[in-house]
């Protein structure tokens, strides 16, 4: 069990950045022409790395799986971008917004990569003002803030309820610029299969074309996985149905470490499970807690009234209901963390207080707000005595332009007009904290394979507060990772065009196409989906929102058996040389098999809770997360051994010297 290194630089926290972007190597325009990178994802994190790469000088090649990269699952944050500018003069700083993010992450995340984010959260909101990005604004014509989860401040920039999107396209708009250049060139209806290493360098990967289904060699001097999160090892989440873990699951298998597989989010603000016939979930952006008020009837006798249809919420009086994070945490209300809003509702639902016909759906209401933004508007317009309809109009009018297009998505999806009655919620697997290890160049293990966004682990710990993730995205792609990565390329100067003639290519072209030989020409009785329903369903019950030492190891068991009995009963149709949208399932299947034994070892392996990892046995007699400072206080990465259940623990040991320890309250 080895101890990592993260090669963070000495020095005082708020000069660490500096100093090392003053010390790194670089590589001059000119040597730039003659270097290549990959990118695979498209997302925030691999489109504004993308297209700062081009704009620097590389040769830049990037992959996807969509027919466009504007469809990365990016666009489905909604709620908002974080950073530290201040404008309300709230108390804002760099280290408020690098100390919120550290305490919300339960002290599981390195101090310097944080630091680094807060540093640079405020250059990401001015590079995507000068493209166009069209943030909500104030009268005065500042950018606008709103409060998330975790924080006491307004930090949250948002564009209605589409920032994702907005990011998404002002990151495309630049990528657009340099294909049109020829910096670089675009591979839609791609998918990485395997990583090329040649002489322990990454030097290139192995694509599928996911039209024609063609095998490609493509090779570069450095390759970046920017290809999200995991989620889907769940089945049901609010990821696209197309995430998946392959990019990181290859290059996991090839040596790059993988760090704290468990730390999974499970976000508490999504349209709850309607049945058996769901593919997917969806998200209600958290940005709904600034204005909703979560709640449960008090007494049983109405919940069970209200599930059965016999009694409306809008009829149930104030005293009736339980505002229960209000009651909880009085200093945060409805914008404590996810990891603690989920809990909690799955706690109101365990002990028989759920609203929908399952039981498992809590309150999310807008009438208190809708009041109380009708009665100023009401003000405003110099109507002093205003109806109570007049008052229900203007508010609704206000609501909408903050929050139109999510209820909007709510009604089609549920056939309720949230307006008039309250959104029914419940918590649902979201966003992966753990991902590939990187030092703080963001280079894996892998000399030359760098990780960036969601799917690498560096920056949220244990949890991730809402609107962090495009913050993270955004800054590791265009403000880390074209700094870092000229630090290793500058010895690659001379090095000239990669081959693809080489044995390592070969070999992992034929690694390829063995596996998807071996699917095809299975034969088997099951499709893709009946394996990844169980896995997730083994997923949810042992490994979801609250986990224990034996359901932990039964899920190990029972995930190696679906697994093997995914290789000998899985049935694929259709052909390897064509589109074939089940062997592409089938091929990510097969790694969520392998990744979810992992997760299962992960989480059993730390014998305390933190975050989005709750194990039952450690607790407070309150409900809460017990940390172990003492003895889990390190980032859990893991290297490939040949199987999940063989795979050798590394620490690396986390420390603090700006920020105390802490019990975690939001009380």
């Amino acid at each position: 069990m080895a101890i990592l290194d993260s090669r963070i630089p000495q020095g005082d926290l708020a000069d660490k950045w500096t100093n090392h972007k003053n010390k790194i190597n670089l590589v001059n325009p000119a040597n730039k022409r003659n270097i290549d990178v990959i990118v695979v994802g498209t997302g925030l994190a691999g489109g504004s790395a993308a297209a700062t790469l081009a704009e620097l000088g590389y040769n830049v090649k990037t992959f996807c799986y969509q027919d466009s990269p504007r469809r990365a699952h990016s666009i489905a944050a909604q709620g908002g971008i974080n950073a530290a500018k201040n404008y309300q003069g709230d108390g804002d700083s760099n280290y408020r917004l690098f100390y919120d993010t550290v305490k919300g992450g339960d002290y599981r995340s390195r101090e310097a990569n944080v630091y680094r984010l807060a540093e640079v959260s405020a250059n990401i909101i001015d590079q995507c003002v000068a493209q166009g990005v069209p943030f909500a604004r104030e009268y005065g014509g500042l950018l606008d803030n709103r409060s998330f989860g975790g924080v006491l401040v307004s930090r949250t920039f948002y564009a209605k309820g589409q920032t994702g999107q907005q990011l998404l396209l002002g990151a495309y708009a630049a990528m657009n610029r340099q294909i049109n250049r020829g910096k670089i060139q675009s591979y839609n209806r791609h998918e990485m299969l395997d990583i090329v290493i040649v002489d322990g360098k990454a030097r290139g990967i192995i694509a599928r074309n996911l039209v024609t289904g063609e095998i490609e060699r493509h090779s570069a001097h450095a390759v970046v996985i920017a290809s999200g999160g995991y989620g889907n090892v769940f089945f049901l989440s609010t990821n696209a149905m197309g995430s998946n873990v392959t990019a990181s699951w290859k290059i996991h298998k090839k040596g790059a470490y993988f760090a704290n597989p468990c730390y999974t989010q499970i976000h508490p603000t999504c349209i709850p499970v309607s049945g058996d016939h769901q593919s997917k979930l969806t998200l209600m952006s958290e940005s709904l807690r600034n204005d909703g008020r979560i709640w449960v009837p008090k007494k049983k006798e109405d919940a069970e009234a209200i599930r059965q249809g016999k009694l409306k919420p809008t009829e149930l009086a104030e005293e009736d209901r339980d505002y229960y994070l209000e009651r909880r945490y009085p200093s945060f209300g409805n914008l404590v963390p996810r990891d603690v809003a989920s809990r909690a509702a799955k706690e109101r639902c365990d002990a028989g207080f759920g609203v929908n016909k399952t039981g498992e759906a809590v309150f999310l209401d807008f009438a208190s707000a809708i009041e109380r933004y009708g009665k100023e508007q009401a003000v405003i317009h110099g109507n002093h005595n205003p109806s109570k309809e007049e008052i229900r109009e203007l508010g609704e009018k206000v609501v909408e332009n903050k929050y139109g297009n999510l209820f909007q998505m709510y009604e089609k999806i549920v056939d309720e007009n949230p307006y008039k009655t309250p959104m029914k919620i419940y918590p649902a697997v979201h966003y992966t904290m753990g991902g590939i290890w990187v030092d703080y160049n963001l280079m894996t293990t892998i000399p030359g394979c760098y990780a960036a966004g969601e799917a690498n682990f560096s920056d949220h710990g244990a949890n991730r507060l809402g609107a962090s993730a495009l913050m993270q995205g955004l800054a590791d792609g265009y403000f880390v990772l074209p700094y870092t990565i000229g630090d290793y390329l500058a010895n690659d100067i001379r090095t000239g065009k990669i081959p693809t003639d080489s044995p390592e290519f070969d070999e992992a072209e034929k690694n390829v196409k063995d596996q998807i030989s071996k699917l095809i020409n299975n034969n088997g009785k099951h499709s893709v989906d009946h394996y990844h329903k169980k896995l997730g369903k083994i997923m949810w019950n042992k490994c979801g929102m609250a986990r224990n030492a034996k359901g932990l190891e039964e899920a190990i068991t029972e995930i190696r058996e679906l697994r093997e009995d995914f290789h000998k009963n899985v049935l694929v149709p259709g052909s390897a040389e064509t589109k074939n949208s089940e062997l592409e399932k089938a091929l990510r299947v097969a790694d969520f098999l392998e990744l979810g034994e992992l997760f299962a070892k992960d989480a059993l392996h730390r014998n305390e809770s933190c975050g989005g990892h709750f194990r039952e046995e450690y607790q407070t007699e309150e409900g809460e997360a017990q940390r172990d400072d003492e003895n889990f206080k390190y980032v859990a990465a893991w290297e490939y051994k040949g199987a999940p259940s063989d795979a050798v623990l590394h620490k690396e040991e986390l420390e603090y010297k700006n920020i105390e320890l802490k019990t975690r309250s939001y009380k």
